[in-house]
């Protein structure tokens, strides 16, 4: 397992790949905003779970397994955000003159998320993606559910991060 420092903390996360999810804690400094840290240059190239339970879908079953330490390579995450009921403060203020939430459903692997993207009020979600040129991308207020797995029930976050290249983004409205 793993002994804290003096200058560190346990979050539980929860990370998600095309073909699953996973959720663990993991050891991180003080100072680590969990929802904006793998958009910083202290993102880890894998991402160590504790206590790691792992939803996989194998040959269009939903497969269960516990680890004990797990280590997910960043690469293969779409998704990651703080496990409910834990938050951090949104990365924005909201008060910013021209920029809006703008609605849109996400298909993020066997996942599909509800959400708002921060935009310029006068853009386009096409145009506000190419703009951004980042990795990752956040959507704020959430709700995370799976036709996959119906026994999930939806999930509500207040802020998640998505690897842009990697998840389909649908306007609304």
């Amino acid at each position: 397992m793993y002994t804290l420092g003096a200058e560190e903390k346990v979050s539980l996360v929860m990370a998600y790949t095309q073909t699953g999810l996973v959720r663990g804690e993991v050891v991180t400094r003080d100072s680590v905003r969990i929802n904006t840290w793998l958009r910083t240059d202290s993102a880890p190239d894998y991402l160590r779970l504790f206590k790691a339970q792992w939803l996989q879908s194998v040959g269009g079953v939903v497969k269960p397994t516990i680890q004990a330490e797990l280590l997910l390579p960043v690469a293969m995450m779409i998704g990651f955000h703080l496990a409910p009921p834990a938050q951090e403060p949104l990365d924005y203020n909201e008060r910013e003159d021209n920029r809006v939430n703008k609605p849109v459903t996400i298909f993020m692997g066997l996942f599909v998320v509800k959400g708002n993207i921060r935009a310029s009020a006068k853009s386009d979600l096409v145009n506000a993606l190419q703009l951004t040129h980042s990795p990752w991308t956040s959507i704020y207020g959430a709700e995370i559910s799976s036709p996959q797995i119906p026994q999930m029930p939806p999930m509500q976050v207040p802020m998640l991060v998505v690897r842009t290249a990697e998840v389909v983004f649908v306007p609304q409205g």
